[in-house]
């Protein structure tokens, strides 16, 4: 088996030092920006692997970040967890991942473990309505610029505004918002944002998931149909999860979306796309995301480290969302309930009320 390649061979094929390489590579010294990438290129082509190890020993550092997600179950934070990865494993750093499955206690004790474990730092996408402690490491926070500490994250309000103007744009002014935590600093965020892009004019109402649930049951009904028998005729869902829950809701109810009423979700999942019919949403920027929360990390545990070029100002708090056009948004219609005439037995008498319905 051929011997790994080193620094030496890296060093030997540019024509510099052993000590240039490392510096280059580790992102110390003064090296430019052109010899670092072509430092870099060659390490790549060679097929360089830094040795942890042996860097743990040389700086006391054991150049692993620990990662503590709200729910590893929600299909978003896989996403997080591998722009996160790729982000640390560029910046030569591995990661250890940390579920708090949305309990605060089981979150502080993820955090502990990690440090026990030597975690150089920790990248935490907080529970909903948790304040951040004191954390003795250094710590990026990816939530909410509205979240005391946060360190970057999406501008989940800019978001939400433009949820609300294309609603608008299309002609709705009757607009059902659904949410599930009434705690959660990034929904806050998210609903405000809808409101203000919606604007003043017209009926603006929330819905809660997790006050419906409490009264109902898990899985209850929303009262989506009643909602469009009142005339609304579109629903702004917090989450591409419970827009999802809407749709089906709707749709058990003789409502077809985008034809009788508008269904817009949140976060652009791997799924939203395959779904009929496909989802609009707003999609995060997770590897910006992901690339300015490590930076900063890495600033606090190497106050010394050179960026590259386009890191060398601060993280911004908040990294803007894009509007995702898809076939659940469309404009009201006249006829916003199907009669029997569409072969459905779902005319405004036949649809069910809000009371006593639980999928529970």
């Amino acid at each position: 088996m051929a011997p790994r390649p080193n620094l030496s061979d890296i060093a030997r094929a540019i024509g510099v030092s052993s000590a240039t390489v490392s510096n280059a590579l580790s992102g110390k010294g003064r090296v430019s920006a052109q010899l670092s990438r072509q430092i870099a290129e060659k390490a790549r082509e060679l097929g360089y692997v830094p040795s942890l190890a042996g860097r743990a020993l040389s700086t006391g550092r054991s150049h692993v970040l620990g990662l503590v997600l709200a729910d590893i179950g929600h299909p978003l934070f896989p996403q997080f967890a591998q722009a996160i990865e790729q982000a640390a494993t560029k910046a030569g750093y591995g990661v250890l991942i940390g579920d708090s499955r949305g309990d605060v206690k089981t979150q502080t004790a993820a955090i502990d473990q990690l440090i026990e474990r030597g975690a150089d730092g920790i990248i935490l996408v907080p529970r909903h309505g948790t304040r951040i402690a004191e954390i003795n490491c250094p710590v990026a926070v990816i939530d909410t610029p509205s979240t005391p500490g946060n360190t970057v994250s999406a501008d989940h309000w800019q978001g939400g505004r433009l949820i609300g103007a294309h609603l608008r744009n299309l002609g709705h002014t009757h607009l059902a918002i659904i949410g599930l935590h009434q705690d959660s600093n990034v929904q806050a965020d998210r609903i405000g944002g809808i409101r203000t892009g919606f604007g003043r004019e017209g009926s603006v109402r929330t819905l809660w998931i997790d006050a419906l649930e409490a009264d109902a049951g898990p899985g209850c009904e929303l009262g989506l149909a009643e909602l469009v028998r009142e005339g609304y005729t579109a629903f702004a869902a917090v989450s591409d999860i419970h827009a999802l829950r809407a749709v089906s809701e709707l749709q058990r109810s003789g409502l077809s979306v985008p034809a009788h009423v508008t269904v817009t979700g949140f976060d652009d999942l791997h799924w939203a796309r395959s779904i009929s019919p496909a989802l609009t949403t707003v999609r995060m920027n997770m590897e910006t995301i992901a690339r300015l929360a490590v930076a900063d990390l890495l600033l606090q545990i190497e106050p010394d480290r050179t960026t590259p070029p386009e890191d060398e100002t601060a993280p911004p708090q908040a990294v803007p969302m894009e509007l995702i056009v898809r076939s659940s948004s469309a404009s009201p219609h006249g006829n916003l309930i199907p009669s029997q005439d569409n072969n459905n037995n779902s005319d405004p008498d036949t649809l069910p009320s809000r009371e006593g319905t639980n999928n529970a």
